[in-house]
């Protein structure tokens, strides 16, 4: 297995982000030359962090860019193409969503159609669980209508649709990733629930809830991300993967009540959660069958939710410790 990716040739877009760069280091590790598209060069990338960024071929540069994406996969010679590169904000999206829908939307469609036009052997595209939106049953499978309509989930929900198409169409050998919430070291958006959690505890103050606890969601620690991802854009060419979608998650609902009480406990805080009841408009209740996974690709999470919000605390913890010694 930890030659699978020996000699290829890799672009990895949304490179500077969370999952992006976790993917990165882990193809490295594995053999591959990998070319890292990056929208800018923010102080901090995951990149770096994990000591990937120096050990990638960097591009700057927008998925829209004329031109831009059919240059770098004919330059590099790439093979195998991870489109990652997304507004992934749910809340940025509906404040303003034409910057979110342009980027996830169009950014989508020139990026498929410079595979096509180059020959890119295999193609891996990241939609999301919330490209289900609310569904009357549960755990949603892949045959599931995709009713996602905020902004962010209508994006997610054209990517999907999109990369089917390609594939459908003019036989890109593409597939799809719906992954559950995505939690783990790396991730840099302090925004986001479990890196807020993490800092919160370390700081001795209660966690906030914005909602008031009780929606569901399936999270799923990175490592066990990465590990999708590489099997399926190992098998992306396959008969039976091409121009499918593939649920990646535990199969196990979480309240966020639960999530945060985990993480007090992992953290062994005397604290209490501050729930506020203010958040509207979230979907209830996520969890995904990722039954097709196991059997198609053999893949199956591994990591316990405990043992990764304690992994994900210990990476916080030596986090803010770097940052303070910079400071």
């Amino acid at each position: 297995m930890a030659q699978r990716w020996q000699g290829r040739r890799v672009l990895v877009t949304g490179a500077g982000g969370f999952v992006g760069g976790q993917l990165c280091a882990a193809l490295l590790r594995e053999g591959a030359t990998v070319t890292a598209l990056l929208l800018d060069q923010r102080p901090q990338l995951a990149l770096d962090l994990l000591g990937a960024g120096s050990r990638v071929n960097r591009v700057a540069g927008n998925l829209c860019d004329e031109g831009l994406l059919e240059r770098v996969l004919q330059s590099y010679e790439v093979d195998t193409v991870f489109h990652l590169a997304a507004q992934a904000l749910v809340g940025v999206a509906a404040k303003g969503p034409v910057p979110t829908l342009e980027a996830n939307i169009r950014g989508t469609w020139l990026l498929l159609e410079a595979c096509r036009l180059v020959g890119i052997e295999r193609v891996v595209v990241a939609s999301s669980d919330k490209a289900y939106g609310p569904q009357r049953v549960l755990p949603y499978t892949e045959d599931a209508s995709l009713a996602g309509s905020g902004p962010y989930d209508a994006s997610k929900v054209c990517t999907d649709v999109l990369t089917r198409m390609y594939a459908t169409a003019f036989g890109l050998p593409a597939a799809v990733t719906r992954c559950a919430n995505l939690y783990g070291p790396g991730d840099l958006h302090a925004s986001r629930l479990v890196p807020e959690l993490c800092r919160a505890v370390l700081a001795g103050r209660r966690p906030q809830i914005r909602s008031d606890g009780s929606p569901t969601r399936d999270y799923l620690y990175i490592d066990d991300a990465v590990e999708a991802y590489l099997l399926l854009g190992a098998a992306a060419d396959r008969p039976e993967v091409r121009g499918r979608a593939f649920n990646f998650g535990t199969g196990r609902e979480v309240s966020v009540l639960e999530l945060v009480q985990t993480m007090i406990t992992v953290a062994g805080a005397d604290l209490e959660p501050e729930v506020l009841g203010a958040a509207r408009g979230e979907i209830d209740r996520q969890v995904l069958d990722s039954s097709l996974a196991r059997a198609t690709l053999g893949w199956a999470p591994q990591v316990a939710l405990a043992d990764g919000l304690r992994q994900t605390l210990d990476w916080t913890r030596w986090l803010l410790g770097q940052t303070d010694g910079a400071a």
